[in-house]
């Protein structure tokens, strides 16, 4: 007898729990049926600032399945179409039709729930005038993109400088805007420490972005065509052609509050480690994942939000193969993430100073200045490194980078040890790679495993 799985979003994790699904289980045995309120499926909202700008040429190459590709693969993709309730008891949800506004009930016996995350969008004065732009989804980003060619003007005002703040602060400044960008906070990228955070905003500056730190943002001021003009703080106006929101997200679950799922304190939803959504009411029918979930900190043991394209891609396997007859886990997280603006990348992974406060573990701290490549061959590149490591025990617990080509993905050497609960001293024996065109003899995050032993040491006794 068929089953009916339903997936409510048609992005990273929800198509990919249905493709995986699909690739256990024939159409005979598992009836498929996706929503998806947008006009896209399967794209890449990560790579929305590059192709503003201009280092991706066009829009459809930041998607990665259409819709027509996936409902060659006998799933009955339904596009525009919005999923307005969850009815858990009866196991059905209701879905609106965006065009004809017409509803209707689908029964499924399976759930996945993929709605992802929304941009915080706060209720200033003018945050809706013609010219403040999200960038959440392509539509978002060709909004953007008709703003910067039929304006006149060259001066952009970019709120809020994490990841997309300042990713968003280079796709502008490629486009040969004046940039401003409004930070709330002491230093750019919340995501590192402000010693690292520091080292970002004076590369920022560097560049020609005028980095704003300490920085409420009051009201959005308008022009007599209605239109931006100007971004008020409490102390100074900024004028503006074009505004860019980049404040950050959160879950996407007021569907799942309604229907009596549990959340967790960051507002996603709680799920097992298959993915399943706990408690009764969900009644072992209902699985969750990507943006709209909370996922375990492997090295704090605590639940965090991660809105990243990584964990959703992964939820969605896992998914897909709980839901088609098989067996997967996601283990959790250990919080990595890179990014860049113009030449400088940023990488981070683990815990920050505050991060280990808040859950009560003692550590030391080091910070060490290398290179990317050996300091005579052409083009090293210098880089900081600082690394935590757990006092007394030496567990490593987190590891900041910033530096010029190469820097960025040495992060993933420090995810990995992370993972595996490895001490610094035990870091300092990795065989890694080495040639003068790729690392020093010591690669940098070896250089910085090496002093927290000493670190540590000192603390023994």
């Amino acid at each position: 007898m068929s089953e009916r799985l339903v997936v409510i979003g048609g992005d990273a994790a929800g198509m990919s729990a249905a493709s995986q699904a699909r690739r256990l289980k024939a159409p005979e045995e598992l009836e498929i049926v996706a929503f998806e309120r947008g006009s896209f499926t399967s794209f890449s909202a990560c790579g929305i600032p590059y192709w503003v700008g201009g280092e991706v040429s066009a829009r459809d190459d930041l998607i990665a399945r259409t819709p027509k590709e996936h409902r060659a693969r006998a799933i009955d993709l339904r596009m525009r179409t919005e999923v307005t309730e969850i009815d858990p008891a009866r196991r059905r949800v209701r879905s609106r039709d965006l065009a004809s506004g017409s509803e209707e009930w689908t029964a499924y016996d399976k759930l996945v729930i993929a709605t992802g995350a929304r941009p915080l969008r706060p209720p200033l004065p003018g945050i809706d005038a013609p010219g403040v732009h999200g960038v959440q989804t392509l539509g978002d980003g060709q909004a953007l993109l008709d703003r910067l060619a039929a304006t006149e003007g060259r001066r952009a005002v970019v709120i809020g400088a994490g990841y997309i703040g300042v990713e968003m602060a280079e796709a502008l400044l490629h486009r040969g805007y004046e940039v401003t960008v409004l930070n709330r906070g002491e230093q750019p990228m919340s995501t590192l420490d402000p010693d690292m955070g520091r080292l970002v905003g004076d590369a920022m500056s560097g560049m020609g972005i005028a980095m704003v730190n300490d920085a409420e943002v009051t009201k959005i001021l308008t022009g007599e065509d209605g239109a931006v003009r100007a971004v008020a703080t409490e102390d100074a106006e900024y004028p503006a052609d074009v505004v860019v929101l980049g404040i950050g997200v959160r879950p996407e679950t007021e569907l799942a509050r309604a229907a009596g799922l549990p959340l967790g304190e960051h507002g996603g939803l709680l799920t097992d480690l298959s993915m399943r959504v706990r408690g009764p009411v969900a009644d072992g029918a209902v699985w969750a994942g990507g943006d709209c979930v909370e996922v375990l900190d492997l090295v704090s043991g605590q639940q965090r939000h991660i809105a990243l394209g990584t964990h959703a891609n992964k939820h969605g396997q896992v998914i897909g193969s709980n839901v088609g007859g098989g067996y997967a886990t996601f283990p959790g997280v250990v919080g990595t993430a890179v990014s860049k603006v113009c030449d400088l990348e940023i990488a981070r992974t683990g815990l920050r100073e505050k991060d280990a406060k808040a859950v009560g573990l003692r550590y030391e701290t080091v910070t060490i200045e290398s290179t990317s490549r050996a300091g005579y061959y052409p083009g090293a590149a210098p880089m900081t490194v600082k690394m935590l490591a757990e006092r007394r025990t030496g567990r490593l617990l987190g590891t900041q980078i910033v530096g010029r080509e190469g820097a960025a993905k040495r992060v993933d050497v420090a995810a990995v040890a992370l993972t595996a609960r490895m001490t610094v001293e035990q870091m300092t024996a990795l065989d890694l790679g080495y040639a003068p065109p790729f690392s020093p003899v010591w690669d940098p995050v070896l250089v910085a495993a090496r002093k927290a032993v000493t670190a540590v040491r000192g603390t023994v006794g």
